[in-house]
């Protein structure tokens, strides 16, 4: 069997490669369900030939917005083998933001899963003269519309659409080349509107099969999704190269109850971004804490032993016999217990979409759950480079996978060997829809794509990321500070749920924190801090000495210009819905910035003290 050149060609090789395998599994009535292999072609057939029936012609652009479900997979993959663009939206999109997706990518069609998406649909459709159909996955009383029909109304007109013309589907599918566009992503953007990225076939396969090479994934995996498949992280990682290794995908019911389904479907492999990683990393030291003293000195330990056999055995170094005694304990009663909270099967996670805290990395690592973390961008289908069993090195994401290349553009501001990091190879986008001007900016004339992130590659070709380089705080003395490294030292401490550094032209670099809650009340109650209000918490002096501490412990061993010198506690975190995150969790600088500005001012008025 010839590798596949197309998204359809991917799926149709893989079923007829594991076609005893379940496709796909479900959570139903609180119980997971199977989808067999062939049944789910049939089904994904039937949709194209359904779309035909609307008037779906080749290049037209179908949109998806749906949480995490096999009729996700099914939308995409009917409109695929229908000729059609995907146009994947967050679920977690405004009505607003939804408009203006449909009207910018001009869709045709358009996939909601339930009541709530069909409703943002509704409240623009009065300005998207190019919306033919909406299609519900849920099956959803229409009230007479006309131009919307629920998926399985879909299937039946394509079986009508099969028996009246059944060659339709293969003159579609032969005609499918491997530079035909297969996907309109609209980046979710931490500053200003969302740019579509548009990538072909080969783009995604080529990723597919070039990240296959570095990830040992195989037909006995079972993979967990739960990252939203709008993003081209999950859309590659957690999707197409888990369907073309013959991986069996179950879905998480929710974002929220992910815990409890690794624990339902015992996955091996799972794809995420940092934050789940922090979740677990805290609640496992949090837990131990309130199992008293000596739990809480075991697990301390534990991580103590844990971190320092991690980086001798990645490293390469000896392990004396009294570090394997240590960390054999250490894994009977804390380790263990860790991995029975993922299932007792998982054999590694992949992790991206954001930098990964080394500690956590080399926590995890000791846990027996390595997380492979990797690099990548809508840009770029979206993987570049990846950490592999054979060659890892905390702190950075790896090597490049191959056919993929890099290199960095050296910065005269930058420290030597630091600088923008450009990648070339066929991965790499066509531009973005619409925006001539905006792909200029990226692309250079032999080819090279500008991610806009800093970083650099040592001598062993594994690349480190440094920071976006938008995001990079430069001081009115001159002097760039990167801000996510330091704020995910503050993430670090059980008392802070979320940190941004703030400082950009001013004399030093000052930080917002939003404190953990459930850990800081704990704290208040225990050191006796009345208060009726979180406001009136984050007012009170013992917990801004707290807070120093954090400071005091994060800005140890920095260089002078790099310390934090000020905070500000916030009454309450970040959300998606206020605006504030990316639905990947990515913080909007730009809004928080703008939302907290006179807040920001009074860390830079020399009266006020140092405190929150």
């Amino acid at each position: 069997m010839n590798p596949p050149r197309t998204l359809p060609e991917l799926f149709f090789q893989a079923v007829e490669r594991h076609d005893h395998r379940e496709f796909m599994r479900y959570k139903t009535a609180g119980e997971y369900v199977s989808i067999p292999a062939r049944e789910f072609r049939e089904e994904v057939e039937l949709g194209a030939f359904g779309l035909v029936s609307w008037g779906v012609e080749p290049g037209n652009r179908v949109a998806l917005l749906s949480e995490n479900r096999p009729g996700w997979a099914f939308a995409d993959l009917s409109t695929l083998c229908a000729g059609g663009w995907t146009v994947p939206i967050y679920p977690s999109l405004p009505a607003e933001e939804v408009g203006y997706i449909l009207k910018d990518s001009g869709s045709k069609a358009c996939f909601v899963s339930n009541r709530e998406q069909l409703d943002k649909v509704v409240e623009v459709r009065d300005d998207l003269p190019d919306l033919r159909c909406v299609i519900t996955l849920d099956p959803i009383d229409r009230e007479g519309d006309d131009h919307c029909c629920t998926a399985r109304e879909l299937i039946e007109r394509g079986k009508a659409e099969r028996q009246a013309s059944p060659g339709t589907l293969e003159e579609r599918l032969a005609d499918i080349d491997p530079e035909d566009v297969a996907s309109i992503l609209y980046t979710s953007g931490t500053t200003g509107k969302p740019k579509g990225v548009v990538l072909t076939h080969r783009n995604f396969v080529s990723n597919v099969i070039d990240s296959l090479k570095a990830l040992a994934i195989t037909a006995e995996d079972t993979h967990l999704s739960f990252l939203p498949l709008s993003h081209s992280f999950e859309r590659t990682a957690g999707y197409y190269i888990m369907i073309h290794a013959g991986v069996s995908i179950a879905y998480a019911e929710s974002v929220d109850t992910v815990a409890d389904d690794m624990r339902d479907v015992r996955p091996t492999v799972m794809t995420s971004v940092p934050r789940l990683y922090e979740k677990m990393y805290a609640a496992v030291l949090r837990k131990a804490s309130e199992e008293g003293w000596l739990r809480k000195r075991i697990a301390f330990w534990a991580r103590k032993v844990g971190i320092e056999y991690a980086e001798r055995k990645v490293g390469g170094r000896s392990i004396s016999t009294i570090l394997k005694v240590k960390y054999r304990l250490a894994d009977r009663l804390v380790f263990s217990k860790l991995r029975e909270r993922t299932g007792g099967r998982l054999r590694f996670f992949v992790s991206g979409g954001a930098p990964l805290t080394p500690v956590i990395a080399k926590f995890f690592y000791a846990a027996g759950l390595p997380i492979l973390e990797g690099y990548g961008l809508t840009e770029t289908s979206p993987v570049i480079s990846v950490n592999t069993f054979e060659a890892m090195k905390f702190g950075t994401v790896g090597r490049p996978i191959p056919n993929v290349q890099v290199k960095i553009e050296p910065d005269p501001e930058r420290p030597e060997g630091d600088g923008e990091i450009l990648v070339k190879g066929p991965n790499v986008m066509q531009g973005y829809y619409n925006m001539p001007e905006k792909t200029a900016e990226v692309m250079t004339e032999d080819g090279w794509f500008r991610t806009g992130d800093i970083g650099l590659l040592d001598e062993e070709g594994y690349l480190a990321i440094t920071d976006r380089k938008k995001d990079l705080v430069k001081t009115s003395g001159g002097k760039y500070i990167a801000p996510q490294p330091i704020e995910n030292e503050f993430k670090m401490s059980k008392y802070v749920s979320q940190a941004v550094v703030v400082g950009n032209k001013r004399k030093y670099a000052s930080v917002l924190l939003v404190p953990n809650f459930e850990n800081l009340e704990e704290w208040a109650e225990s050191k006796g801090v009345a208060h009726a209000e979180v406001e009136e918490l984050i007012e009170a002096e013992p917990v801004d000495r707290l807070y120093e501490g954090v400071l005091e412990e994060v800005n140890a061993g920095r260089p002078g210009y790099e310390t934090i010198k000020k905070f500000r506690l916030l009454a309450e975190d970040f959300t998606i819905e206020k605006g504030e995150l990316t639905p990947t969790l990515k913080v909007k600088r730009g809004v928080i910035e703008d939302r907290y500005a006179e807040l920001i001012d009074t860390m830079y008025e020399e009266e006020v003290p140092a405190g929150g």
